[in-house]
Protein backbone atom coordinates (compact mmCIF):
# COMPACT_ATOMS: atom_id res chain seq x y z
CA UNK A 1 0.00 0.00 0.00
CA UNK A 2 2.83 2.54 0.86
CA UNK A 3 3.89 2.12 -2.82
CA UNK A 4 0.72 2.76 -4.43
CA UNK A 5 1.01 6.15 -2.29
CA UNK A 6 4.57 6.84 -3.12
CA UNK A 7 3.77 6.17 -6.80
CA UNK A 8 0.78 8.05 -7.51
CA UNK A 9 2.10 11.18 -7.57
CA UNK A 10 4.88 9.96 -9.99
CA UNK A 11 1.84 8.32 -12.16
CA UNK A 12 0.14 11.91 -12.29
CA UNK A 13 2.93 13.58 -13.18
CA UNK A 14 3.47 11.19 -15.94
CA UNK A 15 -0.25 11.47 -16.95
CA UNK A 16 -0.02 15.73 -17.40
CA UNK A 17 3.20 15.33 -19.65
CA UNK A 18 1.52 13.09 -21.76
CA UNK A 19 -1.33 14.77 -22.10
CA UNK A 20 0.29 18.14 -22.81
CA UNK A 21 2.65 16.23 -25.06
CA UNK A 22 -1.04 14.66 -26.85
CA UNK A 23 -2.06 18.53 -26.59
CA UNK A 24 1.15 19.53 -28.77
CA UNK A 25 0.26 16.69 -31.40
CA UNK A 26 -3.46 18.33 -31.73
CA UNK A 27 -2.22 21.75 -31.85
CA UNK A 28 -0.16 20.98 -34.35
CA UNK A 29 -2.09 19.13 -37.07
CA UNK A 30 -5.11 21.96 -36.01
CA UNK A 31 -2.06 24.56 -37.41
CA UNK A 32 -1.83 22.77 -40.50
CA UNK A 33 -5.52 22.53 -40.97
CA UNK A 34 -6.02 26.25 -40.19
CA UNK A 35 -3.59 26.90 -42.34
CA UNK A 36 -4.54 25.10 -45.47
CA UNK A 37 -8.10 26.90 -44.54
CA UNK A 38 -6.56 30.63 -44.14
CA UNK A 39 -4.18 29.63 -47.95
CA UNK A 40 -7.27 28.77 -49.52
CA UNK A 41 -9.74 31.27 -48.90
CA UNK A 42 -6.90 34.05 -49.12
CA UNK A 43 -6.72 32.89 -52.51
CA UNK A 44 -9.92 32.42 -53.81
CA UNK A 45 -11.07 35.99 -52.02
CA UNK A 46 -8.34 38.18 -52.47
CA UNK A 47 -8.19 40.53 -55.10
CA UNK A 48 -4.85 41.45 -57.20
CA UNK A 49 -6.18 44.91 -58.33
CA UNK A 50 -3.86 47.10 -55.89
CA UNK A 51 -7.47 49.07 -55.05
CA UNK A 52 -8.67 46.27 -52.85
CA UNK A 53 -5.59 45.65 -51.05
CA UNK A 54 -6.66 47.59 -47.89
CA UNK A 55 -9.64 45.53 -47.87
CA UNK A 56 -7.91 42.40 -48.22
CA UNK A 57 -4.94 43.67 -45.82
CA UNK A 58 -7.64 44.68 -43.30
CA UNK A 59 -11.25 43.13 -43.64
CA UNK A 60 -10.36 40.01 -45.34
CA UNK A 61 -7.20 38.92 -43.77
CA UNK A 62 -8.61 40.22 -39.91
CA UNK A 63 -11.87 37.90 -40.93
CA UNK A 64 -9.57 34.62 -41.77
CA UNK A 65 -7.44 35.48 -38.70
CA UNK A 66 -10.61 35.28 -36.58
CA UNK A 67 -12.17 32.28 -38.11
CA UNK A 68 -8.81 29.83 -37.64
CA UNK A 69 -8.59 31.46 -34.27
CA UNK A 70 -12.28 29.95 -33.32
CA UNK A 71 -10.65 26.61 -34.99
CA UNK A 72 -7.78 26.64 -32.72
CA UNK A 73 -9.45 27.38 -29.38
CA UNK A 74 -8.12 31.01 -28.79
CA UNK A 75 -11.75 32.23 -27.88
CA UNK A 76 -12.45 29.46 -25.70
CA UNK A 77 -11.02 29.65 -22.17
CA UNK A 78 -10.44 26.14 -21.38
CA UNK A 79 -8.91 25.42 -24.44
CA UNK A 80 -6.46 27.90 -24.81
CA UNK A 81 -5.58 27.12 -21.36
CA UNK A 82 -4.77 23.42 -22.46
CA UNK A 83 -2.92 24.28 -25.65
CA UNK A 84 -1.08 26.89 -23.67
CA UNK A 85 -2.07 29.62 -26.31
CA UNK A 86 -0.40 32.84 -26.06
CA UNK A 87 -0.90 34.22 -29.65
CA UNK A 88 -1.99 33.68 -33.48
CA UNK A 89 -1.05 36.00 -36.45
CA UNK A 90 -1.97 35.23 -39.68
CA UNK A 91 0.47 36.99 -42.42
CA UNK A 92 -0.10 37.43 -46.24
CA UNK A 93 3.05 38.34 -48.75
CA UNK A 94 1.85 39.10 -52.10
CA UNK A 95 4.95 37.99 -54.91
CA UNK A 96 4.01 37.99 -58.40
CA UNK A 97 3.14 34.94 -58.99
CA UNK A 98 2.62 33.45 -55.74
CA UNK A 99 0.89 34.71 -52.44
CA UNK A 100 2.81 33.30 -49.19
CA UNK A 101 0.38 32.96 -46.19
CA UNK A 102 2.06 32.30 -42.97
CA UNK A 103 0.03 31.13 -39.85
CA UNK A 104 2.04 31.78 -36.58
CA UNK A 105 0.90 30.31 -33.70
CA UNK A 106 3.04 30.89 -30.68
CA UNK A 107 2.55 28.88 -26.80
CA UNK A 108 3.64 29.64 -22.95
CA UNK A 109 6.11 27.71 -21.44
CA UNK A 110 4.88 24.71 -20.14
CA UNK A 111 4.13 24.69 -16.35
CA UNK A 112 5.00 20.93 -15.77
CA UNK A 113 7.21 20.64 -12.34
CA UNK A 114 10.99 20.01 -12.80
CA UNK A 115 10.64 21.20 -16.72
CA UNK A 116 12.34 24.59 -16.85
CA UNK A 117 11.67 26.51 -20.15
CA UNK A 118 12.27 29.86 -20.74
CA UNK A 119 10.12 30.63 -23.42
CA UNK A 120 7.35 28.53 -25.28
CA UNK A 121 7.47 26.95 -28.53
CA UNK A 122 6.11 29.03 -32.04
CA UNK A 123 4.86 27.01 -35.04
CA UNK A 124 5.27 28.71 -38.74
CA UNK A 125 3.18 27.10 -41.47
CA UNK A 126 3.93 28.83 -44.69
CA UNK A 127 1.73 27.95 -47.26
CA UNK A 128 2.17 29.04 -50.98
CA UNK A 129 -1.03 29.53 -53.55
CA UNK A 130 -0.98 31.01 -57.01
CA UNK A 131 -2.88 34.38 -57.57
CA UNK A 132 -6.25 34.23 -58.61
CA UNK A 133 -5.92 34.87 -62.36
CA UNK A 134 -9.08 34.85 -64.34
CA UNK A 135 -8.49 31.95 -67.26
CA UNK A 136 -7.61 33.29 -70.66
CA UNK A 137 -9.87 32.15 -73.55
CA UNK A 138 -7.43 29.72 -75.29
CA UNK A 139 -7.43 29.31 -78.95
CA UNK A 140 -5.74 27.00 -81.17
CA UNK A 141 -3.83 28.40 -83.50
CA UNK A 142 -4.69 27.41 -87.25
CA UNK A 143 -8.34 26.80 -85.96
CA UNK A 144 -9.68 30.06 -85.93
CA UNK A 145 -12.03 31.11 -89.23
CA UNK A 146 -10.35 33.62 -91.83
Amino acid sequence: MTEMVLLFPIFLLFLLGFSKLFALLVLVQKTEIASYYAARRWQLESHRNVRYEGWDDGTLRRDIQNKVSDYLGWNRESVKKFLDLKGIQLTAKRMMVWQKITLTVKTNPWQIPGLTQKEGLTWEVEKYVPNRDRPISFILPGATEQ
